[in-house]
């Protein structure tokens, strides 16, 4: 019988405290895969620097590989290593903003990013709240709105979700383009996590999933010229207003 010694902090710690391979993760953080050439461009190094980056996140078991062609492809190894992405975001001091790229791209992920598959920031939190407005999804406990309740660990997926579907879901989720009964996957249909910039609830799991899938295909939802940014479209806006009280 073989036995798992303690988990190794230190070597995935020692992963992610070098610059370029943090810059890497964070272009991944929202689930896509990506090849090698426009990661060097994200993290600012050679292309043969990244490769050797890449090679030693993949050991490490942050991130995966496929081939398509001659192309290979990279991204992160599940949904946990987006939530210690956030995590160490959280904790972490902001770098100086030396241009104005820097800053733009700063509050353009506020605004809205991706957290892998679901979607987060000040629009993540809203959509979140509005969804509780309407009863299309009910608080389990005490909690109103996308509260953070104060036993909740900061910038990461929770354990519990106290979240439920409420009267309202069918009508609701129906018009958002999601099908409730639809899917055989084994993931939960409702996880939720603690947003970073926010402090406050994002809706994640398969229906989070899900939703942000949707607004994308819609055109209700667009990605910026960042990794992870979005932004809703005048489409969506419009749309998200009217259905959710989304401005």
């Amino acid at each position: 019988m073989e036995y798992s010694g303690d988990a190794d902090v230190a070597q995935a710690a020692a992963l992610l405290a070098e610059p370029a391979r943090a810059k890497v993760l964070m272009a991944l953080a929202d689930g896509r895969a990506l090849p090698a050439s426009l990661l060097a461009t994200e993290a600012g190094v050679k292309p043969q620097t990244v490769s050797s980056h890449l090679g030693k996140l993949v050991a490490g078991g942050l991130l995966e590989v496929e081939r398509s062609g001659r192309h290979r492809y990279y991204r992160l190894a599940g949904p946990e290593v987006a939530a210690a992405v956030e995590a160490v975001a959280r904790i972490a001091k902001p770098e100086p903003v030396k241009s104005l790229r820097q800053s733009t791209r700063a509050a353009a992920l506020r605004e809205a990013r991706t957290c892998y598959d679901h979607l987060a920031g000040r629009l993540g939190v809203a959509l979140l709240e509005a969804l509780v407005r309407r009863t299309a999804l009910i608080r389990t406990d005490d909690g109103d709105g996308a509260e953070r309740r104060p036993e909740d660990p900061l910038a990461q997926q929770l354990p519990d979700c106290p979240y439920a579907l409420g009267p309202a879901a069918p009508e609701v989720f129906d018009a958002l383009g999601i099908d409730l009964s639809a899917g055989t996957s084994s993931r939960r249909l409702l996880r939720c996590c603690v947003d970073w910039s926010e402090q406050k609830h994002h809706l994640a799991g398969r229906l989070g999933a899900a939703v942000t899938s949707s607004l994308l295909e819609r055109d209700w939802l667009e990605r910026r010229n960042y990794p992870r940014a979005v932004a809703l479209t005048a489409t969506g806006e419009r749309e998200l207003t009217g259905l959710l009280g989304i401005s």
